[in-house]
C-alpha cells in the first residue's frame, strides 16, 4: 500500500501528514476551482484577450476540470459580453460560468442576457477605499451592495458578494457590511477577499474564523500574489473549511497576480491528500495556452509548469539521474512528469555540468569509448563554451566540440 506522501507520482516530506502538523485542518468534503484567468487574469497590464482567445482558454479550462469559469465582465466592452455569452454557451453543463459585476442593476442585466448562472458582485470593502478611491459615503456601498445583490437573486443568479479589500478594512465595519448585506440583500456564498496580496499565512485562519461567527454562508478565496502568498494563504484557507478557491493559470493577474491554479491543485493533491477532481495532467498543456495568448513570458523555472523545470544541468544532479533517473525518477524530483503532462527530464550541458553530463551525452552519440581524460578536457571545454556564450549548449555546439577535441566526426 503506498504512502499518501510517496507515490508513483510524487514524493513529499513525511511530515505534512504527521497528526500534529494537519490536526487541526478541516477541508469541506468537496473543494471547488473557481477559475478567474478570463477577467482578473485579463487585468495584468498589457494583457487583452480576443474573444476567440477567450474560448479557447475556457474550453481548455473545461476539459481540466475546473468547477466554475469567471468568463470575464460583460459591461467591459460588448466583446466581452459576446465571450461571455458564447462561453456559456459552449462550455454548456460541464462546468458552470460565472461572470463578474459591479453592484449595479445595469451590470447584473447585461450578465443575465450572456446566460450565465452565477454572478461575482463586489463592493468597496474597507472604510479607506470607499472615502478616498471611490469618493463615497459609507452607507453608499451598503446601499448598493444590498440592492445589486437582491436584484441578482430575483434575477434567479447564484450571488457571490464579492467585498474588496476586505482584509485592509476594520474588522468590526467589515463584519457589519457583509452582515447588513446577508440580512438585507443577498449571498448565496461570500468572497474573502485579499485584493492586495497583504493577509499574513498566520492571519487566514483568524479572518476565516472571524467571518465565520457573523454569517453563515459558504467562504470562497480569493488571494492576490503581491508578497508571493497566495497559494500558502489559499491552501490555508481551504484547510480552515472554505469551500471555493478562486485561481488564475500560472498566476496570471493584476500586479503580482492572483494564486495560481496549477500550485492551489497540487499542493492540496500530493500534501494534504485533497483530490479536488481536475485533470492534472492538462496542467501544463493548459499554462502554454495561457502564456502564449496572453502574450507573457513566464520564468523558464516558475513552479509545476516552467518549461525548463525538468533540465538538468548540474552535475551532481546529472549523476542522480544517471544512477536512478529512469527506474527511481522521484528520488531527484517532487512529482513525477506525466502527473501535470510535462516534458521528460533531460540533462543540458553548461558551466554546472559535471563528468557523468558528459558522459551521457557522448554515449548518445555513440561514443562511450573515449577515455576519461578527453571526457574531463571535454568537460572544460564545456564549462568555458557556456561562460562565454551565458547559456546550455545546442546539440550542435557540443558536437563541434567533440569534434575538436577528439578529431572524430561524430556518428
Amino acid at each position: 500500500m503506498q504512502a499518501p506522501w510517496k507515490t508513483d507520482h510524487w514524493f513529499v516530506s513525511p511530515w505534512n501528514y504527521e497528526p500534529e502538523a494537519v490536526g487541526g485542518a478541516s477541508f469541506s468534503e468537496k473543494i471547488l476551482i473557481h477559475d478567474v484567468t478570463l477577467r482578473d487574469g485579463e487585468q495584468q497590464a498589457g494583457v487583452v484577450f480576443t474573444k476567440d482567445e477567450k474560448v479557447r482558454i475556457a474550453e481548455k479550462l473545461a476539459e481540466a476540470g475546473v468547477h466554475r469559469i469567471e468568463a470575464g465582465m460583460p459591461a467591459v466592452s460588448r466583446e466581452d459580453a459576446e465571450a461571455v455569452a458564447e462561453i456559456t454557451k459552449r462550455i454548456g453543463t460541464r462546468c458552470k460560468v460565472f461572470a463578474f459585476c459591479r453592484c449595479m442593476k445595469e451590470d447584473v442585466d447585461k450578465a443575465v442576457d450572456c446566460g450565465v448562472s452565477g454572478v461575482v458582485v463586489e463592493i468597496p470593502a474597507s472604510e479607506h477605499i470607499i472615502r478616498n478611491a471611490y469618493k463615497w459615503p459609507l452607507n453608499k456601498a451598503i446601499d448598493l451592495a444590498v440592492e445589486a445583490t437582491s436584484y441578482a437573486k430575483e434575477c434567479g443568479l447564484y450571488v457571490v458578494f464579492f467585498p474588496i479589500d476586505g482584509t485592509r478594512a476594520e474588522l468590526n465595519w467589515f463584519l457589519e457590511l457583509i452582515n447588513q448585506v446577508a440580512t438585507h440583500g443577498h449571498m448565496d456564498a461570500l468572497g474573502l477577499v485579499d485584493t492586495f496580496g497583504v493577509l499574513s499565512p498566520h492571519a487566514v485562519p483568524y479572518f476565516v474564523r472571524s467571518v465565520r461567527r457573523r454569517v453563515d454562508k459558504p467562504l470562497e478565496a480569493h488571494f492576490h500574489n503581491d508578497f508571493g502568498l497566495a497559494t500558502a494563504n489559499t491552501v490555508l484557507a481551504l484547510a480552515n473549511g472554505v469551500e471555493v478557491a478562486h485561481t488564475t493559470v500560472s498566476g496570471l493577474g493584476e500586479r503580482a497576480g492572483n494564486a495560481p491554479f496549477e500550485e492551489v491543485v497540487l499542493t492540496l493533491l500530493t500534501m494534504y491528500g485533497v483530490n479536488v477532481g481536475v485533470d492534472f495532467r492538462k496542467v501544463y498543456e493548459l499554462s502554454r495556452l495561457v502564456r502564449e495568448t496572453s502574450g507573457q513570458s513566464f520564468p523558464s523555472n516558475r513552479p509545476i509548469v516552467g518549461d525548463m523545470l525538468y533540465s538538468i544541468e548540474s552535475g551532481i544532479i546529472s549523476t542522480w539521474y544517471r544512477n536512478c533517473g529512469q527506474e527511481l525518477p522521484l528520488e531527484l524530483l517532487p512529482f513525477h512528469w506525466d502527473l501535470v503532462g510535462h516534458k521528460a527530464p533531460s540533462v543540458v550541458l553548461g558551466k554546472n555540468s559535471g563528468i557523468d553530463s558528459v558522459r551521457l551525452w557522448v554515449e548518445r552519440m555513440g561514443m562511450s569509448h573515449l577515455s576519461e581524460d578527453k571526457l574531463q578536457e571535454l568537460l572544460l571545454a564545456v564549462k568555458n563554451a557556456s561562460i562565454r556564450l551565458h547559456r546550455v549548449l545546442t546539440e550542435e555546439e557540443f558536437e563541434s566540440l567533440v569534434k575538436e577535441i577528439t578529431s572524430i566526426v561524430a556518428g
